[in-house]
């Protein structure tokens, strides 16, 4: 498959939860797969829980890593209220995949702001085309958490042009051997998911055949 136009990808959530490796291991499978790929990432705080955002570009030829206003073909959130944060990049009814969880920001501990209650709703006015699973829980089920990054990889591969073993290499490379089989296990499983909405994978993956 010949793409001509990028692919925009951003992926967001919060600081520990895996954003930059997923984004990484896109980037992989772009790249093994025949793609000029771009990438930008914004980690300032990530450390301290805060938001954390990548940027993911390729095609035939890509010439800048950031992503336009309303050009993002696919948001990756691992956090509800970060797919609202950049919700202004996505096309219109262009692809969420949500992960339905929350993890409260300091300022709303502290009483300054309240964590929005209408995230959902205000996806619906852009798009929709939004995946909401539970994905975190999914991952303390398998037996870690930390591969929760691993399962929305397995969900996203199902809308994008790569071959599922291209995947499967570059998790063998990225990912350290005792932590394999987990990663791997929770790979499939986010693939079964992104399978039940077979009817989404064509309409997203045949835009970018030439």
């Amino acid at each position: 498959m010949a793409i001509k136009t990028a692919m925009n990808l951003i992926f967001a959530g919060v600081g520990g939860q895996g954003i930059l490796l997923a984004s990484d291991l896109v980037c992989d499978v772009a790249l093994a797969s025949g793609y000029d790929t771009k990438k930008s990432e914004v980690h300032g705080m990530a450390q301290r829980g805060g938001s954390v955002v990548s940027q993911v570009r390729f095609a035939e030829q890509v010439y800048s890593p950031l992503i336009s206003l309303a050009s993002a073909d696919l948001i990756v959130s691992f956090e509800k209220l970060e797919a609202l944060r950049y919700l202004d990049l996505l096309k219109p009814n262009g692809l969420m995949v949500v992960n339905d969880h929350q993890i409260i920001p300091q300022t709303v501990q502290m009483g300054e702001v309240e964590y929005p209650k209408d995230i959902l709703p205000l996806c619906g006015l852009r798009t929709q085309r939004v995946i909401l699973e539970k994905l975190t829980d999914l991952a303390v089920q398998l037996g870690n958490i930390r591969i929760l990054n691993v399962i929305m990889l397995g969900l996203i591969s199902s809308f994008l042009p790569f071959q599922q073993e291209t995947w499967l290499d570059a998790l063998q490379h990225r990912l350290p051997a005792k932590y394999l089989d987990f990663n791997l296990n929770g790979f499939h499983t986010g693939r079964q998911l992104g399978d039940k909405y077979s009817d989404w994978q064509n309409e997203i993956i045949l835009k970018f055949e030439e």
